[in-house]
């Protein structure tokens, strides 16, 4: 008895032991791992933190080493320089106007467009998803003077309108925000559609009422993509509305801050605030539904 004691003790100890040495290994492997991650989110917010604090500096270098991330004097003259060099209110309005109508109509077209390739069977549905898919490879720079020869026939850089018309057009028929929704429309069963399609539906209706309310996250996602690449568009809308600032995205407007041969650091530290903050809020209150959606497509 005292025997089989001893060695129950004995195992008993041997097992607290593995336990302990486990918990260790892996207190340490999550300390590494959370130091890693705090290193590499360092090096990505270091750039905005020396932005904020090089837009509230007044006096002083700015490309001091070590850098002072904490202005000396703050203050917000440098934000009232930019309103002053630039018709920012203006500006706001016109990249507002072009996210909405952007946005709106690449989310249209990718979700339609996505549903007959995920969910519809027809010859050459693979190759057709496939070609588009390859156009992936092709730099945005690669169309620009096809899309401006194509503009001018069409005489959209006639009027403030058409102007407007040929900025957000090209942009809309969009092959990342096509692959995510078919990605997301794939993982929706079959049997729901086969269902709706006894009881009578559509496919428009199916569409509308069975594959958007399921795929809500992943619609979400990329909205929130394409409102940040319409906000931050600049080099095309340079080209189709130079010569009136007004008519300009805040993006391309603030190009007023800099010169050709001098450039206002905190100013353009200033407006590069401006620009980010709108992104910020957006991204804030639709996170949760931004991860969602990419784990979903990745997943699909």
């Amino acid at each position: 008895m005292i025997e089989t004691r001893d060695s129950n003790a004995a195992a008993l100890e041997t097992i607290r032991l593995m336990k302990q040495k486990r918990e260790r290994n892996k207190l340490i492997t999550n300390i590494f791992i959370y130091a890693l991650l705090i290193a590499i989110a360092l090096v990505f917010i270091y750039p905005f933190l020396w932005t904020v604090s090089t837009s509230f500096e007044t006096t002083g270098g700015i490309f001091e080493f070590p850098p002072n991330l904490i202005p000396k004097s703050p203050s917000f003259r440098n934000y009232v320089d930019v309103f002053a060099l630039v018709p920012v209110a203006r500006q706001i309005l016109n990249s507002a106007l072009i996210c909405f109508i952007g946005v709106s109509g690449s989310v249209l077209l990718a979700t339609l467009g996505a549903y007959p390739l995920a969910k519809m069977n027809f010859p050459g549905r693979d190759l057709v998803f496939y070609i588009i898919l390859a156009t992936l490879v092709l730099p945005n720079e690669a169309g620009m003077i096809v899309n401006y020869v194509t503009s001018a026939k069409l005489g959209w850089l006639k009027s403030d309108v058409g102007k407007y018309v040929a900025v957000i057009a090209p942009a809309l028929a969009n092959v990342a925000g096509l692959f995510l929704m078919r990605q997301a429309y794939l993982s929706v069963p079959l049997e729901l559609l086969e269902a709706a399609r006894m009881d009578g539906a559509s496919e428009l209706t199916i569409w509308r009422k069975v594959m958007l309310p399921l795929t809500l996250p992943t619609l979400s996602a990329f909205a929130i993509l394409q409102f940040v690449a319409f906000w931050n568009t600049f080099l095309w809308p340079s080209i189709v509305l130079q010569g009136d600032r007004n008519l300009l995205p805040l993006s391309a407007g603030m190009l007023d801050l800099s010169s050709q041969f001098s450039t206002n650091t905190r100013a353009t530290s200033a407006g590069a605030v401006i620009m980010i903050l709108p992104i910020l809020i957006v991204f804030l209150f639709f996170q949760r539904y931004f991860m969602r959606g990419l784990e979903g497509a990745v997943k699909g």
